[in-house]
């Protein structure tokens, strides 16, 4: 079975102007190991298509089925503890909580889950903070940090508890050009470790990392590219 599968999703928002459907008659595998980019112009369905695998959301209609569980039946308090070890979130603009430090942030998602034993947090927490780059930021407040700084804590927390899958939401979008390469980079190599990682971008460079590119236009699946990987 695959990793993440999608049956004839479809997804529609009541609005004053009346229904807005943003997915339509969505159907995609994920295998165990895949960099799948989803691209398309703002409005195409992208971050809708992140939140139904998130579990922050669900379908209108459909099936979503992430590492073995059917998410579109799971209630709201079943839907959160769930998300919280089977999912990573990398967001654009990194919602790190501002009062803690670095390695605070990353130990944060094992305290909610208890995933880990206490006395292991801490040690964890500076061992994936050394894996993205950023150790010795460790003790420092995100609004010290650069932005590409603040990101890589990001994505060290969305790792904390070991989820199968990552998905990360344009998360080079409020970075440069210099600093997207090497956070691109990054999930290049988690992804070569053996991580899944879905990826919704307008960065045409993301391409060049991707195992696979789903395009979505007016939240409909318009292409589906298998790419080989340097």
């Amino acid at each position: 079975m695959p990793l993440i599968s999608l049956d004839h999703v479809a997804r529609t928002f009541d609005t004053p102007a009346g229904p807005f459907t943003a997915l339509r008659d969505v159907s995609l595998d994920i295998e165990r190991g895949e960099f799948v980019t989803v691209i398309g112009q703002s409005g195409s369905g992208k971050s809708t298509l992140l939140g139904l695998l998130a579990g922050i959301d669900h379908p209108t209609s459909g099936t979503v089925h992430v590492a073995g569980t059917a998410v579109h039946t799971l209630s709201e308090r079943a839907m959160s503890a769930w998300r919280g070890t089977a999912v990573g979130i990398v967001f654009q603009f990194f919602q790190l909580l501002p009062t803690l430090t670095a390695l605070e942030n990353v130990m944060l998602p094992m305290d909610f889950c208890g995933t880990f034993a206490a006395r292991e947090r801490r040690q964890r927490a500076r061992q994936l903070l050394e894996r993205v780059g950023v150790a010795d930021q460790a003790h420092k407040l995100p609004h010290t940090l650069s932005g590409g700084q603040q990101q890589r804590v990001a994505i060290a927390r969305a790792l904390a508890n070991e989820p199968p899958v990552l998905l990360a939401d344009e998360p080079t979008g409020n970075l440069d050009s210099r600093t997207s390469a090497e956070v691109l980079a990054l999930f290049d190599g988690l992804v070569r470790e053996g991580q899944t990682l879905v990826m919704a971008t307008h960065a045409p460079a993301a391409r060049a990392y991707a195992s696979r590119v789903v395009s979505l236009a007016d939240g409909v699946v318009i292409g589906d590219e298998v790419h080989a990987r340097a």
